[in-house]
């Protein structure tokens, strides 16, 4: 319990609640008004899944990074606050969390959970082979809108890629 305390502190719950607003906005576009409390519930669920397995996931890929950077030595898993099996086991939770949560919403959300888990878990490597990095950071980000239009319309039109590019 200690360990999750540490990891759920590390994985920056506020950067989740940051892109919320884009992905509950394309859900209201989507749906050309208010799309339900049930389905409103299940984007919010899917969308703190994904990010906090992202979250998680950076944090252990950048772990080695982390001990060496005076800004980071006092993430939870340089610190010793939890441990790297904590982080695996927090990461296949989430993880499994946002594929099922995905399943529950529509079959095209359950098909593209796993792409869209493995985009956003390809940012935490792309600082080391690209000084574009912040552009698979927005690609990741622009997910949001993008899955909840998914959510409400089982599909993937072009307006949603374009209300994920502008996000």
């Amino acid at each position: 319990m200690k360990h999750l305390a540490a990891i759920l502190a590390d994985i920056k719950v506020q950067h989740t609640i940051f892109a919320l607003p884009f992905a509950v906005m394309a859900a209201f576009v989507a749906a050309k008004g208010f799309p339900g409390w049930g389905l409103l519930g299940l984007i919010t669920l899917a969308m703190v899944f994904a990010r906090s397995s992202a979250m998680a996931f950076n944090r252990l890929a950048d772990e080695k990074f982390d001990r060496e950077n005076p800004r980071t030595k006092q993430r939870a898993l340089v610190a010793g606050e939890a441990t790297q099996v904590a982080y695996i086991v927090f990461i296949l939770v989430t993880g499994m969390g946002f594929i099922v949560t995905c399943g529950a919403i529509n079959t095209l959300a359950l098909t593209l959970s796993i792409p869209a888990l493995m985009i956003v878990f390809l940012y935490s490597y792309t600082k080391r082979f690209t000084p574009y990095s912040h552009f698979f950071l927005g690609a990741a980000l622009a997910l949001a809108p993008v899955g909840a239009w998914v959510a409400v319309t089982e599909s993937v039109p072009a307006a949603a890629l374009l209300l994920g590019g502008v996000e």
